[in-house]
């Protein structure tokens, strides 16, 4: 520092300590860059101002010319002006190649030539906006010839102190304009103050120009608008040729017309069009309506002598709220330095739409944010104006084509785009230019101010939009899929319901029609937000109807082709107004040939499921809730992540989060931010709110990062992840590594206080690390718990989970959930035949959810080790599990690619008994009776009409495989997997026979159609036909393999009946009173042999994978068969396919109509096809999938079959 500066801070030091605030000045200083953050915190950390002032002193007096300057400067700008005349004259002179800009803005050279034009000093709260800036200067640079430089945007945006900051570069005077900088502020005038303004403007200049050349005298001021244009122009070209004229906030042509002289203007507006009517070259920049996020939260610190990270949480909901208006947080950063208390005050005044309180007196023009909406309409012509009322009916943050306000205003489209474009020009609107058509959406600001302007006539303006649609669309919605249809289908409810026009919305929204059409334009989540969300002014009955159905069939609806809406439906309860609207329309379609299934016995059946989203193309491997429980988030094979509402599924945000399958997702405390990490072997930190990577972790893994965890508590934010990195597979924050483990660690869990950090490893071990010190804390050797496979298969510890006080920790390895308290270890074992993929304990009760590789989802009771649900419904792998943070709901996620929302209460209380899919069923006179084994090992009888048990076994022995039902006599046959057959009466359960003869299990069993034979197959390669109430047995031998199944052939009821069965050996046998035929098919090409010579007459080309079932049409001239690929083909005797269809999965049953013109198929679903075309006639979707097959009325009518999770099916043609 100079000598002559040091000196004057030395003689002025005592003074300077008495008054100065240091934190005042230091942040300007901070932003010159002269000053550190560790400095200033070093300075704030003295216990008294005087203290702080001395600190600041002695630092300053350790720097440079330039932290001299930046204190002056401070000083001045926070009005401390006659202390800054003590060090005005000991400034030290700094070269222009060394100068470097300050908080007021530049040079010493900079601010002598904005001074005297008239450039406003920056504000006494000011954060840069550097690109906007640049992009003014960039225009300024190339106005070399006169023109004009338009900076325009809406009230409130920053366009004056962008102007000014623009111009304050000492670059930019010196080579573009050494003339000066010359600023006039206008606003709304007439001519006459107009004239007063541009006087005043040649007065200035003709004062410079004497004070620069005393021979130039002064002029008497112009006497009407015509002479002062001229004058300014005299001016402006032959003394201030190479200056910049600077006209802030233009509202008028006539205004800046007055200022068409031939020389180089910046002039800021609300109106884009005004440079229209100048002559020139022309330029425009358009300031964004809003600061970002930090940039407004640094005003606010700034106003209040704080920091952005340490203002109250209601300072992101104020910038939220007014969308970073700079005007709006001036004003109330203004406000809240005289009361710093006020935050959530000022926060509801916001929300509340009560603009008249936001008020303060300052440069701005307007004290108040009222004025300043108020003044832009009032510039609009009087029919202008009353259309741009009707805009208040809009929903922030909507976006909106010119179509639908063509409908609300009921013009041409051509005029209504005529009409938007003066409202964008006047900065009253926004148009978004990326699509075609454009858009137009109002500020959040804007559309406040006119609800709060029109707040009595609300109601009717949205009546007005609602009976304007009803006019256009009269006949019927639109469904052509453009941005207008969308918009209606979004928001035509919204309208109804502000017009308080309850009736129609009910009408609207209970009606199947409706909720077709929307959901095939936008999907089911858009529906049951609208349930949701108008649910008060709904009927609630039939509302839950319908939100029901469309919860649960939502990831139906999300399939393309498109399902038949009428057939889901008819699978609802026969209560439902779903149900009732949808069986009104299958009669009429059916009168018309329309084919429609109704499910009878369904009401034997609960739904468990709350909801079901299909949020991914592919597998989902990990979903949370957030701590509020209002939103799930999921990843999985897709590569992406995907936010929706917990209640609807609707998507809230969906980001392409990595290059390899993301592994797990995870929300922090806040819900505020989410983790995810991915096989890509990154870690990435997303801000929920906007979908912004916030922070990659790229080189902290070297192996796949399996999972990650943000600490359940607030006090300290922390992250952990875990690998397959040999050793430094566990880390904290992504820098504390925890060793111990040496193998892959698949899963990490903090304890609900956050002390501990649990970790699951494939080394068979889990472990409790200490967060605080990353040291062992205990390790549970969980291998050993399996001594009998140890020495065959390592056992890999799954995952873990804390019961919600912190004292048990529960973790999952193999087909086991293991407990751990301090005083015992208790173990849980579920299904030998599956293994747990996660588990996660209930924050509000004993429960511990279990995910299994069988589909299923099980609650236990920890306390007493009793299972205590079932949740069946997803068709795959289930990879995750997890409670909502009050416990009530439960959601889990799998290979099926959904993810499935429980009542935990309903689930606990409802677990339902399943069926398992080796069935029979006799048609009998209108009567249906369905035998079948369930998931106890008992026998079922149940009447397919009503569902009902008719009679229920005790407990087997051995497992049930397979059923019959004789036809004759009221009794059922079962084959156990020891071999033994039992032959049972319905209804008492007297045992009629025990049949002993397998070695192995039995397959399948048949009784004859007279009801006196029972034929078994079984894996001991033999099949035995048995007079079963003698226990008399033929035994038919010849195959090499077990004989998976068997049919019963005849031609007639006097004909001999021929037993056709086939095995794993790859043959096919024929037994004819005790002869035997053996054929070799082929495995995936169907094959037709002669019954005469049981020689081949015909082989099937087509097929590309193994055929699993076919089917002969019933006049014998044509051959159905499916294929693994889900492929149909149907060969007739001319040797043509007359079908060549796709089912879809495997087909694993095929059935012809009796009159041989629809084909029955089953796989993963339910199809009938018609055989001439080869289309599909109807689809019918199980709750699971996988049906093996299908028994069918002899008159077509009826279709009766169980899915994979054990739902009995019973489906009538609608007549």
């Amino acid at each position: 520092m100079e000598e002559g500066a040091r000196s004057c801070l030395l003689q002025s030091r005592s003074s300077l300590e008495q008054d100065i605030r240091a934190s005042y000045l230091m942040d300007h200083m901070i932003s010159d860059g002269v000053l550190t953050g560790d400095e200033e915190d070093r300075i704030r950390s003295k216990p008294t101002r005087k203290e702080q002032a001395a600190a600041l002193l002695e630092l300053l007096l350790r720097k440079d010319n330039q932290a001299y300057i930046s204190f002056y400067n401070a000083l001045v700008r926070e009005s401390y002006g006659d202390l800054a005349s003590l060090l005005h004259n000991s400034l030290p002179l700094v070269s222009p190649e060394a100068e470097k800009s300050f908080s007021d803005g530049g040079t010493r050279y900079v601010q002598a030539v904005l001074s005297e034009g008239g450039v406003p000093q920056r504000p006494v709260v000011f954060v840069s906006r550097p690109a906007l800036v640049n992009r003014v200067r960039e225009k300024l640079y190339r106005l070399q010839e006169p023109g004009w430089v338009t900076v325009f945007g809406m009230a409130g945006s920053g366009k004056s102190v962008l102007a000014a900051e623009a111009a304050r570069d000492h670059a930019l005077i010196t080579e573009c304009f050494p003339g000066g900088v010359h600023w006039l502020s206008i606003g709304q005038l007439d001519r006459s103050d107009l004239l007063v303004r541009i006087q005043s403007l040649c007065f200035r200049l003709e004062q410079q120009s004497q004070e620069k050349d005393p021979s130039s005298s002064l002029h008497r001021p112009p006497g009407s608008l015509e002479e002062a244009k001229e004058r300014l122009r005299f001016l402006m070209l032959r003394r201030y040729p190479r200056s910049l004229l600077i006209l802030d906030d233009i509202w008028d042509s006539s205004v800046i017309k007055a200022f068409d002289i031939q020389c180089r203007v910046l002039f800021t507006t609300r109106d884009r069009s005004l440079a229209d009517c100048v002559s020139g070259s022309k330029s425009e920049v358009a300031v964004e309506s809003g600061l970002e996020e930090d940039q407004a939260l640094e005003i606010l610190a700034l106003y209040v002598n704080g920091k952005p990270q340490r203002l109250p949480e209601q300072a992101r909901s104020i910038v939220r709220e007014c969308k970073g208006s700079p005007l709006v947080v001036s004003l109330i950063g203004a406000l809240l330095r005289e009361f710093p208390d006020r935050w959530a005050y000022y926060l509801h005044t916001l929300q509340q739409k009560k603009f008249k309180r936001i008020r303060k007196s300052s440069s701005y023009d307007y004290d108040a944010l009222d004025q300043a909406m108020a003044a832009s309409i009032q510039v609009l012509s009087e029919e202008h104006r009353e259309l741009y009322i009707d805009l208040t009916v809009l929903e922030k943050d909507v976006k909106v084509p010119a179509k639908v306000l063509s409908v609300l205003w009921d013009l041409e489209p051509e005029e209504v785009e005529d009409v938007l474009q003066d409202f964008v020009n006047k900065s009253l609107l926004f148009r978004d230019c990326h699509h075609r058509p454009y858009l137009y959406y109002l500020h959040d600001l804007q559309l406040d101010f006119l609800a709060e302007m029109n707040r009595s006539g609300l109601e009717s303006l949205h009546t007005k939009v609602v009976r304007q649609y009803q006019q256009r669309y009269s006949q019927g919605p639109p469904t052509s899929g453009d941005e207008e249809c969308l918009y209606w289908f979004r928001f035509l409810t919204y309208h109804m319901a502000k017009a308080n026009l309850t009736q129609e919305l009910c009408s609207l929204m209970f009606s199947l029609d409706w909720v077709r059409t929307k959901a095939q334009i936008m999907g089911p989540a858009h529906l049951i937000n609208d349930y949701v969300e108008y649910g008060a002014i709904l009927d609630k009955e039939v509302r839950g109807h319908f939100q029901e159905f469309l919860s649960l069939n939502g990831h139906q609806l999300e399939q393309r082709p498109f399902p038949d809406v009428v057939q889901l439906a008819l699978s609802q309860p026969d209560s439902s107004e779903v149900y009732r609207q949808a069986l009104l329309q299958a009669q009429e379609r059916a009168t018309r040939g329309g084919l429609y299934l109704d499910w009878m016995n369904k009401s034997s059946l609960k739904s468990l499921s709350r909801l079901v989203v299909q949020p991914h193309q592919g597998s989902i491997y990990a979903a949370c809730f957030s701590h509020d429980g209002t939103k799930i988030a999921s990843c999985g094979s897709s590569k992406t992540l995907r936010v929706f509402k917990s209640t609807s599924g609707e998507k809230m945000l969906e980001i392409q989060a990595h290059d390899d399958e993301v592994l797990c997702c995870a929300f922090s405390p806040d819900d505020r931010l989410l983790a995810t990490c991915s096989s890509d072997r990154k870690v990435k930190v997303w801000n929920v709110e906007r979908g912004t990577l916030m922070r990659m972790f790229e080189e902290e893994h070297e192996e796949q990062v399996n999972h990650c965890q943000f600490t359940n508590t607030r006090r300290r934010l922390l992250l952990a992840t875990c690998s397959n990195d040999k050793f430094l597979n566990t880390k904290v924050s992504l820098c504390n590594t925890m060793f111990g483990h040496l193998e892959p660690v698949n899963h990490c869990c903090f304890s609900p206080d956050d002390a501990y950090l649990s970790t699951s490893s494939s080394d068979g071990t889990l472990k409790l690390w200490e967060v605080s010190s990353a040291n062992e804390w205990k390790s549970i050797d969980v291998a050993d718990m399996f001594p009998e496979q140890r020495e065959q298969t390592a056992v890999m510890v799954k995952c873990s989970t804390w019961s919600a006080d912190g004292r048990t920790i529960i973790c999952a390895a193999r087909n086991a959930v293991f407990v751990k308290t301090a005083a015992m270890l208790l173990e849980i074992r579920t299904s030998r035949l599956s293994t747990v993929q996660y588990c996660h304990a209930c924050p509000s009760s004993n429960l511990v959810a279990i995910a299994l590789s069988h589909y299923a989802v099980e609650l236990w009771d920890i306390e007493t080790s009793k299972k205590m649900a079932d949740c069946s419904g997803h068709l795959s792998w289930v990879h995750g599990v997890q409670f909502s943070p009050d416990g009530s709901l439960l959601l889990s996620c799998s290979d099926d690619q959904t993810v499935r929302v429980w009542e935990t209460n309903r689930v606990h209380t409802s677990s339902a008994v399943c069926l398992k899919r080796d069935s029979d069923v006799l048609f009998n006179n209108g009567d249906i009776t369905v035998v079948a084994a369930d998931n106890r090992n008992r026998l079922q009888v149940r009447n397919g009409r009503t569902g009902a048990v008719m009679f229920q076994s005790e407990d087997q022995k051995s497992r049930i495989r397979c059923t019959a039902i004789c036809s004759q006599t009221s009794a059922v046959g079962l084959g156990r997997e020891d071999g033994t057959i039992q032959v049972l009466e319905v209804p008492s359960g007297t045992s009629l026979a025990t049949l002993q003869g397998h070695t192995r299990t039995v397959l399948h069993c048949q009784f004859t159609p007279e009801g006196h034979t029972l034929i078994t197959s079984s894996e001991d390669t033999t099949m035995r036909v048995w007079r079963w109430r003698t226990g008399e047995c033929v035994v038919l031998e010849g195959h090499k393999e077990q004989v998976r199944c068997f049919s019963l052939l005849t031609t007639s009821p006097s004909s001999e009946t021929h037993l056709l069965s086939w095995s794993f050996d790859g043959t096919i046998k024929v037994i004819q009173g005790g002869d035997t035929e053996s054929i070799s098919p082929s495995r995936s090409l169907p094959q037709v042999w002669s019954s005469a010579s049981w020689e081949c007459v015909r082989l099937l080309n087509g097929h590309q994978d193994c055929v699993r079932s076919c089917r002969f049409s019933w006049d014998g001239r044509r051959l159905a068969t499916g294929d693994d690929n889900g492929e149909i083909r149907i060969c007739s005797r001319d040797n043509k396919d007359a079908m060549d269809s796709l089912h879809g999965g495997w087909v694993t049953d095929l059935h012809f109509s009796p009159d041989n013109t629809v084909l029955l198929s089953t796989g993963g679903y339910i199809k009938w096809w018609n055989v001439e075309k080869g289309e599909a006639l109807q689809t019918f979707y199980p709750t699971g999938a996988n049906l093996k097959r299908i028994h069918v009325s002899p008159d077509f009518s009826t279709f009766v079959t169980i899915d994979n999770i054990g739902i009995l099916y019973v489906l009538k043609k609608v007549e």
